[in-house]
């Protein structure tokens, strides 16, 4: 192998291991993130409130909009990903409700 080729190599190992621990920080955050919503859940349910909240999800998706333009993440990404937890959310928050 030359040089440049090794060289191409050892960068590639290195952004893949960065993709590795990025990966499971973010399997780790929605576990987290996930605990709080099913705390939300249970606690919706014992005081009769609705599982969906139209008005906090609207807020979340205009906020998380914003820092995607921060980050430099395409916005239609990171709406169709928090609408994709959003959907899981209210899933546990109506099996909390039955």
């Amino acid at each position: 192998m030359t040089d440049a080729a090794n060289r191409a190599a050892q960068l590639l190992k290195e952004h893949r291991e960065s993709i590795d621990r990025l990966d499971a920080i973010l399997v780790y955050t929605l576990g987290e993130r996930f605990k709080h919503t099913q705390a939300v859940g249970r606690l919706k349910a014992s005081h009769d409130l609705p599982p969906a909240d139209p008005i906090r999800e609207e807020a979340q998706i205009a906020r998380l909009t914003d820092l995607a333009n921060e980050a430099d993440l395409d916005p239609e990404f990171a709406k169709k990903f928090l609408a994709f937890i959003i959907q899981e959310v209210i899933k546990h928050h109506e099996k909390h409700q039955s």
